[in-house]
């Protein structure tokens, strides 16, 4: 495969924008498209912030910082990642969605260019087979925020190569993160695990088990979580906490991981968390 020096990243929210910024600190050539330009100008500001911070508490040199904002480009059209050499999907957690994208960045990209995607939940194989190189699709799953964890779950689709998989988790290690590998079940291993957990505590909230004080904090001090389910799942969002189980849920059969109606109700009211200012907590 061709030696990857430009990396392009679809979706400017804020997986993309971390992927962007960590690949772009890294030395790679980062091209960030979105169809909203807005979303682009908040993403190169929220890097902008990030890369301060870490300047400030010594992480990172003025020089390099500055060369990592040199190389990110930005723009609208997909066609832009014509002559990338590596593609990293992070837009709405949609397989309809995600799977027509993948099928115009078939056509776009050269025939050798990887095709990943951040995807929490969604089938590899069903991304895989909008393509016509499913040996060369991939689940490349980041962790909020991207540029301070140092996992990235690596999906297996039915039809991924073991040369794509290297390259893939080469990639990792330019990164600085740790890739473990996962196979193409719903959820994968992150959120197949951290889903039910979160779930079962909204259960909990909604039962009037514990208050989300409580639930929390039982969590942090009882098992040592550094946060509570609760802020945890304001903190991803809850309509994605929701997305996510729905997948578990119809994927595996299984009413085990049936979400929770107080998570539904709060999605359908808009209460997704931080991102709204207003979740299990107010913000």
């Amino acid at each position: 495969m061709t030696e990857i020096k430009r990396i392009g990243v679809i979706g400017a929210g804020t997986m993309g924008n971390g992927i962007a910024q960590v690949f772009a600190q890294a030395g790679y050539d980062v091209h960030l498209v979105d169809a909203v330009p807005q979303a682009l100008d908040r993403a190169r500001t929220t890097i902008e912030k990030s890369l301060g911070k870490l300047v400030e508490k010594g992480r990172l040199a003025g020089e390099t910082r500055d060369a990592a904002l040199a190389r990110l480009a930005t723009g609208t059209d997909v066609q832009e990642l014509a002559d990338v050499d590596y593609v990293v999907e992070a837009i709405v957690e949609d397989a309809r969605v995600k799977r027509e994208l993948f099928g115009m960045l078939d056509s776009i990209t050269r025939a050798g260019v990887i095709l990943s995607s951040n995807t929490s939940s969604i089938s590899i194989t069903l991304l895989g087979a909008a393509t016509k190189r499913p040996d060369r699709v991939l689940g490349m799953h980041f962790m909020n925020p991207v540029p301070l964890m140092a996992l990235v779950e690596l999906i297996r689709g039915q039809a991924t190569s073991p040369e794509a998989m290297a390259v893939a988790s080469e990639l990792c290690v330019k990164l600085g993160k740790t890739a473990l590998e996962a196979a193409d079940y719903p959820g994968f291993i992150a959120n197949r695990i951290l889903m039910p957990m979160i779930n079962e505590a909204i259960y909990a909230l909604m039962e009037g088990v514990g208050t989300a004080e409580a639930i929390d904090g039982v969590m942090k001090l009882g098992m040592n979580h550094p946060m509570g389910p609760l802020t945890l799942a304001d903190f991803i969002g809850l309509d994605v906490c929701l997305a996510i189980l729905n997948v578990l849920h119809e994927g595996l059969g299984d009413p085990k991981y049936r979400p929770c109606p107080l998570l539904k109700r709060m999605v359908a009211a808009g209460h997704l968390g931080r991102k709204s200012g207003q979740g299990f907590y107010n913000y």
